[in-house]
C-alpha cells in the first residue's frame, strides 16, 4: 500500500498514549515535513478502514509513516 519516502522523526515515547493523541502527533510531524498526503492516509487507515483493530496495530501502523525519536 506504501510508497518509498523519508519517514521524520516523531516522539512517541514519553508523550499522551492515547491513540487520538498519538494518531494527532504523527500527523503534525508527517504534515511538518511536507507530508500531508501521508498525514490523511495515516489517519484513514487507522480511523476509517479498520486496518487496526487494536491500540497495538494502530501503532505499527503510526511506525510505518514515522521513526520514534527526537
Amino acid at each position: 500500500m506504501q510508497t518509498e519516502f523519508q519517514k521524520p522523526q516523531c516522539k512517541l515515547v514519553g508523550t499522551d498514549g492515547n491513540i487520538f493523541a498519538l494518531i494527532g502527533t504523527a500527523c503534525r510531524a508527517l504534515q511538518k515535513a511536507g507530508l500531508r498526503d501521508k498525514a490523511d492516509e495515516l489517519r484513514k487507515r487507522i480511523l476509517t478502514d479498520e486496518e487496526a483493530q487494536s491500540y497495538y496495530e494502530a501503532i505499527a501502523i503510526i511506525l510505518e509513516y514515522v521513526e520514534e525519536g527526537a
